[in-house]
């Protein structure tokens, strides 16, 4: 215990001479940031494919990790007339969103399959309750020796180009954002998911109608709207002290983070935050027979559920692809935590289509690392882990769509790309 202890202890440490000379070039201008050059340290955390081909058009792929263990997953098929995106952040470990990654794909195809090689809303719908029935089965089959894994879960976003319509179904609070050419020929942003947070009032009150008879269904906890009050205290401690240090020397702001951070590691671990009102998994907020004893207290509920707190029923969206619509972000909530839909669009409608997903998190960690007063240079250094009271995991998938590519059917090859892994393979696609 001591030596892991020893080595939170000297990662905290470690950037703290560096942290001293933050408050002199935090203000440097972000885009100096994001060019890559001779003397920038690579983001060892940072994995990506710059730019990719699709059946209409390319896409470009990146990953940041902050957790001890990543717990985004996400994936990328292409087939010859479609193309298949998964945004898959977890919560509580990384168990639902790698099963997600490993089953809902081939649950689509195999109904796919079924239907003849046409796609609907139902088919969507009916592969996200089979991935559902498919994690809560192997919770059942676990639970005995690993009782944690009914408190696991993961929010899932999907996005289907299939001949020309788009199909968005979504769980949590990912999202997707298309930019398409408004008036005066300017980009414009809108977003096609819902995000489904109790921080927005309109799911506060969707969660009050479902649970008429319970006051505590959603609770506000230093000004933190949480599902059933369950709450991440260390997360909120870490903000509690950067509000009340704001004007200090960065040093001593560096103190307070290292020793936060072994506090929090040693008392608290990593508590599970409820926001998300849909997700897959969190078993034990869905079931009776999941819920967790009091040898548990973090998610020990004081009375048995009556019906399930949360649901894995997504909400769907589809859209006719027009000539206007020029591209897609699909991204966990850690991009959109620091930045707005429409300075997304921009960005992505100003810059080189080759590596925009990797701009898009650049941009992002450039801004959390605004936030507490240091440059990304230093955020760099951070060892992950330590990463998370910075900021999020974070996946981007931006899939650009050429009018000319969906009306000629570019041949491309059918591929299956996993973020965060080095290896391709071939799609599941080829099966249809």
């Amino acid at each position: 215990m001591f030596s892991w202890l020893a080595r939170i202890a000297l990662a905290c440490w470690r950037p703290v001479s560096r942290y001293a000379r933050m408050n002199k070039d935090y203000n440097n201008s972000n885009s100096d940031e994001l060019e890559e050059d001779s003397f920038s340290l690579r983001d060892s955390l940072l994995w990506c494919r710059d730019l990719e081909k699709h059946s209409c058009g390319d896409f470009s792929f990146a990953v940041v990790q902050a957790n001890e263990i990543i717990e985004d997953h996400s994936q990328v098929e292409t087939g010859k007339d479609a193309i298949f995106v998964g945004v898959y952040d977890g919560h509580g470990g990384p168990d639902a969103s790698r099963f997600i990654s490993d089953h809902l794909f081939q649950n689509l195809i195999t109904g796919l399959a079924r239907a003849n090689g046409t796609i609907s809303e139902d088919i969507l719908r009916n592969a996200f309750s089979a991935t559902e029935d498919g994690f809560l089965a192997l919770v059942r089959r676990s639970c005995g020796i690993k009782p944690l894994i009914a408190a696991i879960g993961s929010c899932c976003l999907v996005g289907v180009i299939w001949r020309g319509t788009l199909y968005v179904a979504n769980l949590g609070d990912s999202r997707a954002v298309i930019g398409y050419l408004g008036r005066s020929n300017k980009i414009v942003a809108e977003q096609l998911t819902r995000d489904h947070n109790a921080s927005i009032e309109e799911v506060r009150q969707e969660l009050r109608s479902l649970h008429p008879d319970d006051s505590h269904i959603v609770v506000m906890k230093h000004g933190v709207w949480r599902i059933k009050g369950i709450i991440q205290v260390c997360s909120l401690l870490f903000i509690c002290i950067y509000d009340f240090d704001v004007g200090l020397h960065a040093t001593v702001t560096a103190v307070f983070i290292c020793v936060l951070t072994v506090v929090c590691s040693l008392v608290f671990a990593y508590e599970l935050v409820h926001q998300v009102s849909r997700s897959i998994g969190d078993a034990y907020l869905k079931r009776p027979e999941f819920s967790l004893d009091p040898s548990f207290p973090r998610f020990h509920l004081s009375e048995p559920i009556r019906r399930p707190v949360l649901t894995a029923e997504p909400s769907l969206c589809t859209r006719v692809l027009q000539p206007s619509d020029k591209f897609l972000i699909f991204a966990s909530d850690g991009l959109w935590e620091h930045l707005t839909n429409q300075q997304a669009v921009e960005i992505v409608s100003n810059s080189p289509r080759a590596g925009i997903a990797r701009r898009l998190i650049k941009t992002a960690l450039n801004e959390a690392a605004r936030k507490r007063e240091m440059r990304y240079d230093d955020l760099k250094k951070v060892d992950k882990g330590i990463r998370r009271f910075f900021h999020d995991d974070i996946t981007v998938v931006v899939i650009f769509i050429d009018q000319e590519s969906l009306s000629t059917k570019m041949p491309v090859l059918e591929q299956s790309v996993k973020g965060f892994a080095d290896s391709i393979g071939p799609s599941n696609f080829n099966i249809l």
